[in-house]
């Protein structure tokens, strides 16, 4: 007997194919497709306007990855962190981050992480798998929920920057965003979504190739090249001015400005002479920047810089004509801020781990 196929990994088409080899009508398939991705649907029994045959047969040659939730946090400042169990028992995380003027859900790409950032808790944890495109579609969908229901408010943002490097997920990145932004999916507008990078060239030009209507951010953290490399691995084969190059290449492609993250550690990044660096490669592309408060993480190897310093380095690009936000840290209670996520839950994963 054939083992059952993820039936999110086929796109409309596919699905209409299938369902003729089944002998059904071929106009199944948008209805199918319309309670995976509109309705978000964890079971083929909740298909109801199915025939019960229909869905018995689907269930006896496809299945749905579904994640569920294993359990949820919520900080004093509303955030919420959820960790998701998705196949084999691993666990992702996804954040909701409800604001004044927006409310974002921060969602993973991968089970753990390759590229060890030393200022990262998922960095510490190995990469298990990548996470196909229903299980991101999925996350934003519960975060999606909670926003309304919980908070009355619609989902206005969606950004790639929980755990994982995106950008070595591509495929299933890019058809999550396809599915998230299209009228048979979420109906979110691709403006709306912003892809995270700690840098990767040949990626960032394909994205460019691709001509992509979503938001693009670079993890920098440091302009110059022996700062970065000390903190990001990656930055040893994507150096700066291979990055600059893929940077302006997307931009000729897309006509998307970039956004620079910069998260600013105390006596490392936090000096004038580190704004002014960050300026003259700011040049590169029509770009805004992020200051990002650092969160401690367990090993205590960085430290966060006093808002002095960072008033200080915000006022410096500004006085460049730049666009800057300070981005203040929320849901550090319950390690749901940028860097953290993982924190709490590298103990469950190391089981899993060990289990298998």
């Amino acid at each position: 007997m054939e083992a059952r196929q993820n039936i999110r990994n086929l796109d409309l088409d596919q699905l209409k194919s299938s369902l003729k080899e089944m002998g059904e009508k071929a106009f199944r398939a948008k209805q199918i497709y319309e309670w995976l991705w509109k309705k978000n649907a964890a079971r083929f029994e909740e298909m109801t306007n199915l025939s019960q045959s229909l869905r018995e047969q689907l269930d006896s040659n496809f299945y749905i990855d579904h994640i569920e939730l294993k359990d949820q946090q919520i900080s004093t400042d509303k955030t919420i962190k959820c960790a998701f169990n998705i196949e084999e028992g691993k666990v992702i995380e996804g954040v909701l981050i409800p604001t004044s003027s927006r409310t974002t859900a921060c969602i993973s790409s991968q089970v753990g992480c390759s590229l060890a950032c030393k200022f990262c808790a998922t960095g510490k944890l190995k990469l298990m798998r990548n996470l196909s495109a229903g299980e991101m579609v999925d996350q934003v969908a519960y975060l999606r929920d909670q926003a309304e229901n919980r908070y009355g408010r619609p989902l206005t943002n969606i950004v790639y920057m929980g755990m994982g490097e995106p950008l070595l997920n591509y495929a299933n990145m890019l058809r999550s965003t396809e599915l998230i932004s299209s009228p048979d999916g979420l109906g979110m507008s691709p403006k709306r979504i912003t892809v995270s990078t700690a840098g990767i060239a040949k990626m960032i030009k394909r994205l460019g190739d691709d001509e992509v209507k979503f938001n693009l951010a670079l993890s920098l953290h440091a302009a110059n090249d022996e700062k970065r490399s000390k903190i990001m691995e990656i930055n040893d084969s994507n150096n700066l001015d291979s990055l600059s190059e893929a940077l302006q290449y997307f931009y000729q492609k897309t006509g998307t400005r970039v956004t620079f993250e910069y998260i600013i550690f105390k006596d490392f990044n936090d000096e004038l002479e580190d704004a002014q660096e960050l300026a003259t490669f700011a040049k590169c592309v029509p770009c805004k920047v992020n200051i990002i408060e650092y969160n401690p993480i367990d090993d205590g190897e960085f430290q966060q810089a006093s808002r002095s310093k960072v008033d200080a380095f915000a006022a410096y690009l500004e006085s460049k004509n730049m666009i800057v936000n300070v981005r203040r840290s929320r849901g550090k209670d319950i390690d749901a801020a940028c860097g953290q996520l993982a924190n709490k839950n590298k103990a469950i994963l190391k089981e899993d781990r060990m289990m298998k």
